[in-house]
C-alpha cells in the first residue's frame, strides 16, 4: 500500500500572506488540524498546525488578525511521496514525532496523510474491518513455517484475510505468526493446527488442551 492509496487529495490550503485567524477559521469550519501553506503553483513552503494557531490566538488575540501564517508556519516541513510505501511513512511520522505529512509528486502538493490514516490502513491491511478470528501461534524460527500454517488453513477450507509475524518477546529464537481468517468458529481449526504441532496461543478455547 503506497501514500497515494490512503491520503486525502482534497487538501485546504492557505498561502502564507493570509492572516492566523484566517487559519482558525479554516480549521474550524472544515474540522482539520494542519493547514499545508503553498504558493501560488500549489508548491508547499510551509505547514501550520493547530496548536501554533491557537498558541497565538489564546496567548496574543489582537494580533490574529494582524499576523500572516508565514510569521508562525514550519518552513520547509517533512513531507511524503505519493509513492512512498505506507510502512515507510509510518516509520517517518513516529521517529519526527508528526501527526501529518504532506504528499508531493513533482514538487506539488498532491494530498496529506495524518495518523487518522495510518491507523486506518493499519485495519484494513491486518483485516480487523471484516468479520472473522484472529489466530496466534508460536513457532520456532526455520523456513517455510508461514507455508505450513496456511497450509493448514487451505486444507480446512478457510480463507485467509491476513498474516502478520513478529517477534516472541517471551522465547528466543521464536516468533509469533498471527493470522486472521474469515471464520467465526474457529475450534476445528485450532484442533487442525494442534494436530499439527503448532501451539495455538489464542484463541484459548476453554475445555480444549493446549
Amino acid at each position: 500500500m503506497i501514500a497515494e492509496q490512503i491520503m486525502h487529495k482534497e487538501v485546504f490550503t492557505l498561502r502564507p500572506h493570509n492572516t492566523v485567524r484566517e487559519a482558525l477559521t479554516l480549521m474550524h469550519e472544515k474540522n482539520i488540524r494542519h493547514i499545508p501553506i503553498t504558493n501560488e503553483d500549489m508548491q508547499l513552503v510551509g505547514i501550520v498546525s493547530q496548536f501554533n494557531v491557537r498558541s497565538l490566538c489564546d496567548d496574543k488575540p489582537e494580533l490574529a488578525d494582524a499576523t500572516a501564517i508565514s510569521e508562525i508556519m514550519v518552513k520547509d516541513p517533512i513531507t511524503a511521496h505519493s509513492l512512498d510505501f505506507v510502512e515507510d511513512i509510518a516509520f517517518i511520522m513516529y521517529e519526527s514525532k508528526k501527526s501529518c505529512l504532506p504528499v508531493v509528486s513533482s514538487g506539488t502538493l498532491v494530498g496529506i496523510i495524518t495518523t487518522t490514516d495510518l491507523l486506518h490502513s493499519y485495519m484494513v491491511l491486518t483485516g480487523a474491518t471484516i468479520p472473522g478470528s484472529k489466530f496466534d501461534i508460536r513457532v520456532k524460527n526455520r523456513p517455510g513455517l508461514v507455508y505450513e500454517i496456511t497450509d493448514v488453513f487451505k486444507a480446512q477450507k478457510a480463507n485467509v484475510i491476513s498474516v502478520l509475524v513478529y517477534p516472541d518477546t517471551d522465547l528466543e529464537n521464536h516468533s509469533i505468526v498471527t493470522v486472521r481468517v474469515r471464520v467465526l468458529n474457529p475450534t476445528s481449526l485450532i484442533m487442525a493446527l494442534r494436530e499439527q504441532n503448532f501451539e495455538v496461543l489464542w484463541p484459548n478455547m476453554p475445555g480444549m488442551s493446549v
